[in-house]
């Protein structure tokens, strides 16, 4: 990997942890399959080891401490003893806070949400489950991850569009699923949902994110920044679309304009270290 990529990477990936504490988050350098936005051809590389829940279970219960592994088995055993649908529901939801709160496994905690998102099956429960998991799609940098994330957001997805076939979140979200999920040889197809639903409306601004990151992920960096100016025009603080734009300019060696949107960056962002890289960079593309 070339200086310039590392430096990119170390940005991105403190700015992703920001925006992921505050409620957002933005795609590291390997977060998604490099698929063409507009091409109809797979271009991932091979099929990811597979990954399920048995063996994320597994490698988790052994980083937690005995006092955990026995409060964890009276949860999994009143799991099975639930006899009604409520009381399953609560014992999933139990399950999901001890993952969350207690053993930081948030993959886990996502998980069991949508076990018991799928037992409520309410548009709202399913569509909270499925982002769990879209959020973390587009944080990992993982095949095998994205690919078991994807395929548990695209099942409360497409539940949740049985309820409400009109939410275009929804079908963004499942667009998604195909398209930075390794789980389809055709990009086109979660593409084609994504479009589907910014051609009615170019000004959602979580469609054209989405088509933006396929456009960049595939080195088709001034397709992308078109739609990620969109985005800043209708949200001129959206840090997400800046500093993708910045990214972009920067990989196809602009570096005016890299650097000016490096500086809007970092008046946006309000981690100090992000602010310190984002400076590095500019300080780099200055010379």
């Amino acid at each position: 990997m070339k200086k310039q990529q590392y430096v990119l990477s170390a940005i991105a990936l403190i700015l992703c942890i920001a925006l992921y504490i505050g409620g957002k988050t933005v795609p590291d350098k390997t977060a998604a399959t490099a698929h063409t936005e507009g091409d109809g051809h797979d271009h991932s590389a091979e099929s990811p080891q597979k990954i399920d829940f048995k063996s994320i279970l597994a490698a988790a219960k052994a980083t937690i401490t005995p006092n955990q592994s026995q409060r964890l088995t009276a949860l999994e055993n009143s799991v099975t003893r639930g006899d009604v649908k409520e009381q399953q529901i609560h014992a999933f939801h139990e399950m999901a806070r001890f993952w969350l709160d207690s053993a930081r496994k948030f993959e886990l905690y996502a998980y069991y949400t949508s076990e018991a998102a799928k037992l409520e099956n309410s548009e709202k429960s399913l569509t909270f489950a499925a982002r769990l998991f879209l959020d973390r799609l587009m944080m990992s940098g993982d095949p095998a991850m994205q690919t078991w994330l994807a395929n548990n957001a695209k099942v409360l997805l497409e539940n949740a569009l049985k309820i409400n076939p009109a939410n275009d979140s929804s079908r963004i979200g499942l667009g998604s699923c195909y398209l930075f999920g390794n789980i389809s040889s055709n990009p086109m197809e979660g593409i084609n949902m994504i479009r589907q639903v910014v051609e009615k409306n170019p000004g959602n601004v979580y469609g054209q994110m989405m088509l933006a990151l396929g456009g960049k992920k595939s080195g088709q960096y001034d397709k992308a920044i078109e739609r990620f100016l969109l985005i800043v025009q209708k949200e001129p603080n959206n840090i997400e679309a800046v500093f993708h734009i910045a990214e972009c300019y920067d990989l196809k060696g602009d570096k005016p304009n890299a650097i000016v949107y490096y500086e809007k960056a970092k008046q946006l962002v309000k981690i100090p270290q992000a602010k310190e890289e984002l400076n590095n960079r500019i300080m780099e593309l200055k010379k």
